[in-house]
């Protein structure tokens, strides 16, 4: 059985970043999910704080890894020896976007499949910039809806010492 990557930035990680992760390992033997340094992003929390937060929403799930990476992804699926990357589909809006990155990997790396897995109906329109958003506007106790409850204390946390 193949072994697939799973990259996100998952600042924070939600719980659609969690059913995708659960689906995926469904299907792969292996998952690793890593967790992106994207210097095009300005991320709330740290590399290393969001693989801990990673790491720990996904403990219960077998065959799970949690990995930072600061490259190309096709650099860490060649790295890694995989054969599939993951992504989420949410909406419609989402797919021009992975589109173009996975016909960009494939051609970065002939071999780089792109498997696109949709998240449970009351994820579909769950993102961390709207978690962030709700938690910054005073609704942090809220956002248990979207993240687990050791996210979400780390979330009220971040942003009552980033005041």
């Amino acid at each position: 059985m193949p072994t697939a990557i799973y990259p996100g930035t998952f600042d924070p990680v939600t719980y659609g970043h969690i059913d995708i992760a659960v689906r995926a390992s469904k299907i792969f033997k292996k998952v690793i999910a890593v967790v992106a340094s994207n210097p095009g992003k300005n991320p709330l929390f740290t590399v290393e704080e969001r693989v801990d937060m990673v790491s720990e929403a996904l403990a219960h799930v077998p065959h799970i890894e949690v990995i930072s990476y600061s490259g190309l992804i096709v650099d860490c699926v060649r790295e890694y020896n995989a054969t599939a990357i993951i992504r989420g589909l949410r909406a419609i809006s989402d797919f021009d976007y992975e589109f173009q990155m996975a016909f960009t990997n494939r051609n970065l790396l002939d071999s780089a499949e792109t498997v696109f897995l949709m998240p449970s109906s009351e994820y579909i329109y769950l993102n961390s910039t709207l978690v962030k958003q709700i938690a910054q506007h005073g609704a942090g106790s809220q956002v248990c809806t979207f993240v687990p409850e050791f996210v979400k204390e780390q979330l009220i946390k971040k942003l009552k010492k980033n005041r």
